[in-house]
């Protein structure tokens, strides 16, 4: 692992114009479009290519193109190295049935109940608790359900 990649992950100032960084932010920029160019019966194909974007995914999960990554600090290494880095970071957790509205961001760290709902557009920066609707920037429980 490279110094940059080693201090962006250990969460020091790093330089994103390294070259690694560079290649894994192209890297990840081609797989999410070639996930957006898949057809609505590419289902398999869809799984496959966010399992190495996102280094897994959990089974049933249901994500449908337009996907964007905003942030270098999602790279693209290898299966070892992404499993220390799971184990490591602060990932998202969603729980079952959960169903996110277009344009929704949802910060490192943070973990999604179950049969939550969050709105269009709506910025997580807390988790969000089992059957509720959630909107907003940052995105506050409305109601439950």
């Amino acid at each position: 692992m490279g110094e940059q990649r080693e201090r962006m992950l250990t969460g020091q100032l790093y330089r994103d114009s390294d070259p690694e960084l560079v290649a894994d932010r192209i890297r990840a920029q081609r797989l999410c479009d070639e996930f957006n160019r898949t057809g609505p019966d590419e289902t398999a194909r869809r799984t496959a290519l966010l399992g190495d974007l996102l280094g897994r995914i959990g089974e049933g999960s249901w994500i449908m193109p337009r996907v964007q990554l905003l942030t270098a600090q999602h790279p693209i290494e290898d299966h070892e190295a992404r499993r220390q880095r799971w184990e490591s970071a602060a990932p998202i957790r969603i729980g079952d049935n959960a169903w996110f509205g277009g344009g929704v961001i949802v910060c490192p760290g943070v973990t999604i109940g179950s049969n939550t709902v969050v709105g269009a557009g709506s910025v997580v920066t807390r988790d969000l608790p089992d059957r509720v609707l959630a909107a907003g920037n940052p995105a506050r429980v409305i109601r439950t359900l």
